[in-house]
């Protein structure tokens, strides 16, 4: 898909989308009060949550179909242009420290590559053909699973990346922020939240934004609490890479076993920093290498591990 040549037909076309709609009511907005247009803007985004709540059976659906990709092996890539692409990356960027996973088990590609992240990067957004060379460059496989993000639906990089990706045989995912999108109807799930015309006519960072940072937190985190990533709602896969998170990983043991500080630290020194592996050497009651077999035969899920381990 390529960008509309015309101006003028660009700017019908922009015309016609919910996220780009002026608002005569807040043509005003700058001559109010601080306080007003604080309280303008909070109403705003509390209607978010209402719009993303409408959309949750197709949000499950995703992850359910996202979780099997990943559970045999599968790559979650997100693709998008400008706001929407750094938020994909932003997500994926979060999921090694928080979940432990390979840096390229989940992956954030924006149109105009790493520069785009902090300037413009002028056309980047209105090329399907740079989203298709960026996932060949992944390697992208039918295990793996490609979500397109644009808060229009129309953005030819997120629409490129998802028809590339559905012509590969990988699961395919379009989130968007209108209704009846190009986006969602060329993705095997097509995920809308229509959060409506923005404070700021056309500023999709706004609404658009704040609802696909929902979506994607969604999309990430049950999809590893799927996989096991999790143990109830403590994040026992977390890598401790630094101060903080050594001591969050000692605080998260003590809350999944209640036992005594020397030993949670004896745990954690053979387990090798690994919480999972610690919290299972003191519920288990077994030995580092013992409880490293156990989580390798239940693919990494803690539960399941405790389970044969009583049997």
């Amino acid at each position: 898909m390529t960008s509309t040549s015309n101006p003028r037909d660009l700017r019908v076309e922009l015309e016609s989308l919910t996220t780009e709609a002026f608002r005569p009511e807040l043509a005003d907005i700058d001559r109010l009060p601080t306080l007003d247009i604080a309280r303008l803007m909070n109403g705003e985004d509390a209607s978010v949550a209402g719009a993303v709540a409408s959309r949750l059976p197709q949000i499950s659906a995703a992850i359910d179909a996202i979780a099997e990709r990943m559970g045999r092996g599968g790559r979650l890539v997100y693709a998008g242009a400008g706001t929407a692409g750094r938020l994909g990356v932003l997500d994926a960027s979060e999921c090694p420290p928080t979940f432990n996973t390979e840096p390229d088990q989940v992956v954030g590609l924006i149109a105009g590559g790493p520069e785009a992240m902090v300037t413009s990067v002028e056309g980047a957004e209105d090329s399907g053909a740079l989203a298709r060379a960026d996932l060949d460059a992944l390697g992208l496989g039918p295990a793996d699973t490609v979500v397109g993000i644009s808060a229009s639906g129309r953005t030819p990089y997120a629409i490129g990346a998802v028809e590339h990706a559905r012509a590969r045989g990988a699961l395919t995912v379009g989130l968007s922020c209108n209704p009846d999108s190009a986006l969602a109807a060329a993705a095997d799930h097509g995920i809308e939240i229509v959060v409506g015309p923005e404070l700021l006519t056309g500023s999709t960072r706004l609404k658009a934004g704040t609802a696909q940072k929902l979506v994607l937190n969604m999309l990430s985190t049950i999809t590893m609490i799927r996989l096991g990533k999790t143990y109830g709602n403590l994040m026992v896969d977390v890598r401790a890479s630094n101060d903080k998170l050594r001591a969050r990983s000692r605080r998260i043991v003590a809350l999944a076993t209640g036992a005594p500080d020397a030993d949670i630290e004896r745990a954690l020194t053979e387990a090798g920093g690994e919480v999972k592996t610690a919290i299972l050497i003191l519920l288990a009651d077994v030995d580092g290498p013992t409880a490293t077999g156990l989580l390798s035969g239940a693919r990494g899920h803690l539960r399941a591990a405790l389970k044969t381990a009583g049997d």
